[in-house]
């Protein structure tokens, strides 16, 4: 169980695995670093989504004791305002229990570290979206004024 927030510790130990398990493996993109994206709580669990090298991946932990795990390779169901998403369970040294949900396998298009995290923050707000409902009316989403700020920095007036 994780009473605080899990950011930093999911952080450590996915560059960790990324230096011993993963080094020199050809699917990495050498653009890129692992990330603890928008870890926030919701119900019993902590819900976020881990960058890596390797992948993008929505990650589920448990905030409190009795939080159920499935048997290895059984995936558990959570349901979410954009449906209904499947996970899977792992354990980690170090972090203990959690439920993976591969969101993105193929990180080679990924330009830069910024392009996956915002990639990353979209796939948190579109989670949130129900079928019908705009990505301004998600919870979480920027206001009108702040979409106009990131859409427009950069140009000149």
């Amino acid at each position: 169980m994780h009473a605080e927030n899990p950011a930093a510790r999911i952080k450590a130990v996915f560059r960790r695995i990324h230096v011993e398990r993963m080094a020199g493996l050809p699917l990495l993109n050498p653009a890129l670093e692992v990330a603890a994206v928008g870890f926030s709580r919701h119900s019993d669990d902590w819900r976020g989504v881990l960058v890596t090298p390797w992948g993008i991946n929505l990650l589920l932990l448990p905030a409190v004791e009795d939080w159920p795990v499935p048997p290895p390779l059984e995936r558990a169901f959570r349901q979410y305002p954009a449906g209904s998403f499947a996970f899977l369970p792992n354990h980690e040294e170090g972090l203990g229990d959690y439920l993976a949900c591969p969101l993105i396998s193929d990180m080679k298009p990924f330009a830069d570290q910024e392009t996956a995290l915002a990639t990353a923050r979209a796939c948190l707000i579109a989670l949130d979206i129900a079928p019908g409902q705009t990505p301004a009316d998600a919870p979480g989403a920027p206001d009108s004024l702040e979409r106009r700020r990131f859409l427009l920095r950069g140009m000149k007036e």
